[in-house]
């Protein structure tokens, strides 16, 4: 169904109820109207990576997982999988006259808010710091939740409109201050991607004020730039319970039906909360007029109608035996492989399975579940650890395990106490072959502010350290191996980019695993024996440690990012080894010049090689730097694609690098064509001495 069509037909059904009745479908739980035979609706949903709270599903890598995986195709596969799975449980649940939250079609996911800061603790819901990157995934993805048929499999959301990311603890009442250059370079390019080439359903605001307005009022965004530039034709949704924010925190209103009033008026068609509840007062005060009403309401039913959720649909017969079949979960443990970026290796991996016989599995994230899941996770059936991953990639290898520490220090006296884990980690070490250190956070470390069992309840990170426990627990296992000569390997398992320095040092070996899904463990431990060969890349940038950072709450750019970083990071955005031998052979971008570049664009020609006797897969990163004073700092990334590579053969590649590449943005915000030149750096990870310094690999530059 079109949406002119669905226009038509929400229209004339909201034209036939009352003002209190449309009032009463703007809020998150819409109740039923039986004269117009309209079922309630809950419209809160969640798949951030698979179909969330809704009882058992397949579960992918958290979004930062899959961020590293660089695959635009798999984005698309598992938004094609959340689809089938959420219309499944819809059918099921809706036969049953269930209704409850999240059991509808509406999902409030993705998140392409872009990673700031690695201290925000829902930056793992991301996927990562670049605006190509999170575009050129959220775009596959939104494709995959929303479908191409007659009626839209998903509606999928945009969140959070548009400057958010952190701190968590603040964000009621905290004013997030950005330039023009700075929103239009950084934080908004990707939420425009969301909605003029994805076509995404909804845009859910956030909870803090931009530039003194709140997200979820915010006038210049949400109507001069994302209903008036970019033409959004699908409804804005509040983040939950913001609307109270306006007067109990940010103090721009001073009572609900101001709150409810100015949201209204601004453009906010959808409350999840209930300060839509007074809406009906602040139209009898004069606040609110009916028609602004009716316009949330005939938005709200547009999408109902695009879903098919008042007439049979080409999904209705999805069976309920689609949910975690064995093709989804195929699926979930390719994502898994392809999100674990390995970021060092003294030619330790793959393990040699004949020298090492006995390996010792050490850390609180070793057989931990809840390492495996991020936040806004679903159940699944199946939980395949680290430890139980390695155990099934080396059924001959004797194991010797020990969790080493608590995740995180319960009691300040936990080295004073008679049975002291770290003891059992030590023994374990020195009877060992190799040790396996299994670091870490999980969700109750890092996530949203007011989850429960958050340590810090704002969800953030106070610095970049791993725990004191497993700092202590590093420390003694570290010097235990030097002193037997055998060697460690890190597996860092977090929702963000941790202080490395330690690792670097005393391992041969580091794993970033993110929190890789429910099967991640078993993937993982085929990484280690080299039965999968790692091809992640990073998604942000490694710092040292937070002395290379801003204040948290800085929204300025200066010293964020790879973009504009002023410091050598321990590992650069767009970095990840494997463990065939691919390099770029030749690129070419043709006989074309920068005027034709900046109005056509420019396809580059790139032809790798692979020089080992293992297939592999890399991904072929271009950068682009404009010969403009608006420039970023630094080349930024333009266009990339992963390509696969067989042993000893060779792999061609045509890249599109759009127009749009050769665009800077002013101080006014405005994105114009200012160079007459460019250079374009065509290579496997950044044009940059760090990236060269680890790999030994140069970019190929092509000046136009």
């Amino acid at each position: 169904m079109d949406r002119q069509k669905a226009l038509a037909k929400a229209t004339e059904l909201v034209d036939q109820m009352t003002t209190e009745e449309m009032i009463s479908q703007l809020r998150y739980d819409a109740p039923a109207i039986e004269r117009l035979g309209i079922p309630e609706y809950n419209w809160w949903n969640e798949g951030l990576h698979g179909v969330a709270r809704a009882g058992t599903a397949t579960m992918f890598p958290q979004a930062i997982g899959l961020g590293a995986s660089w695959d635009k195709e798999l984005l698309g596969q598992v938004g094609e999988v959340i689809a089938e799975e959420g219309r499944a449980k819809y059918n099921a649940f809706s036969k049953q006259e269930d209704r409850d939250i999240y059991k509808g079609l509406t999902y409030w996911s993705p998140n392409v808010n872009l990673f700031r800061d690695p201290r925000w603790g829902r930056g793992q819901e991301t996927y990562g710091e670049d605006p190509v990157l999170i575009s050129e995934l959220a775009i596959p993805f939104i494709k995959g939740l929303q479908g191409d048929g007659e009626h839209m499999k998903l509606a999928a959301c945009a969140k959070h409109f548009a400057v958010h990311s952190g701190p968590e603890a603040l964000r009621h009442s905290f004013d997030a201050k950005a330039s023009k250059k700075d929103m239009y370079e950084t934080y908004l390019p990707q939420f425009e991607a969301c909605v003029k080439e994805a076509k995404v359903e909804s845009v859910m605001g956030a909870y803090n004020r931009v530039n003194g307005q709140p997200a979820c009022a915010q006038d210049y965004l949400m109507n001069d730039v994302l209903r008036g530039d970019w033409g959004f034709e699908g409804h804005y949704v509040s983040d939950c319970w913001a609307l109270r924010d306006f007067h109990e925190n940010h103090r721009v209103t001073k009572c609900m039906e101001d709150s409810a009033a100015l949201a209204i008026n601004t453009g906010c068609d959808l409350n999840c909360g209930c300060t839509y509840l007074v809406l009906d007062k602040a139209v009898k005060q004069g606040k609110v007029k009916k028609e602004t009403v009716r316009q949330a309401a005939i938005r709200l039913f547009t999408t109902r109608f695009l879903l098919g959720l008042f007439e049979e649909t080409e999904f209705d017969n999805i069976p309920y035996s689609k949910v975690e079949c064995k093709e989804h979960l195929a699926l979930s443990a390719k994502a898994a492989a392809e999100s674990v970026v390995l970021l060092k290796n003294d030619n330790i991996l793959p393990i040699d399975q004949n020298k090492y016989k006995t390996i010792a599995v050490i850390g609180p994230n070793a057989d931990s579940r809840k390492a495996l899941e991020g936040n806004y996770h679903g159940t699944t059936s199946e939980h395949i650890t680290v430890i139980e991953g390695i155990r099934r990639a080396m059924p001959d290898t004797r194991i010797l395990y020990s969790e080493g520490c608590d995740i995180i220090d319960k009691k300040p006296d936990f080295l004073a106490r008679e049975f002291n884990r770290i003891s059992e980690a030590v023994a374990a070490t020195i009877n060992s072959d190799m040790a396996i250190l299994v670091l870490g956070l999980n969700e109750n470390l890092e996530g949203e502010e007011g989850d429960t069992g958050n340590q810090f309840a704002s969800g953030d990170k106070i610095d970049l350290q791993i725990p004191p426990t497993q700092r202590v627990l590093c420390e003694k296992v570290y010097e235990a191996a030097k002193e037997k000569d055998i060697p460690v390997i890190v597996i860092m398992m977090t929702g963000s980019a941790m202080d490395m320095r330690d690792a670097e040092k005393n391992s041969k070996a580091i794993l970033q695993a993110w929190y890789p899904g429910a099967l991640g463990g078993y993937e993982i431990g085929k990484i280690l024996t080299g039965e999968v060969n790692p091809s992640a890349k990073l998604p942000v940038t490694v710092y040292n440690s937070t002395e290379d950072l801003p204040e948290f709450t800085d929204y300025s750019m200066k010293n964020r990012t790879y973009r504009y970083i002023e410091t050598t990071p321990m590992y650069p955005f767009g970095y990840g080894l494997n463990y065939s031998d691919i390099k770029i052979a030749a690129a070419n971008a043709g006989d074309k010049d920068f005027a034709s570049a900046s109005k056509e664009g420019i396809k580059i020609q790139v032809e790798l090689t692979n020089d080992s006797k293992i297939d592999g897969e890399e991904v072929v990163q271009i950068y682009v730097k404009n010969d403009d004073s608006n420039e970023t700092m630094h080349p930024h990334l333009a266009a990339f694609e992963r390509v696969a590579v067989a042993a000893g053969a060779k792999a061609t590649v045509e890249i599109e690098v759009p127009a749009s590449s050769f665009t800077t943005v002013d101080d006014e915000g405005i994105r114009a064509v200012r160079a007459a030149s460019a250079e374009i750096f065509v290579g496997l990870g950044q044009p940059d001495d760090r990236t060269k310094e680890l790999t030994g690999k140069d970019s190929i530059a092509i000046k136009i």
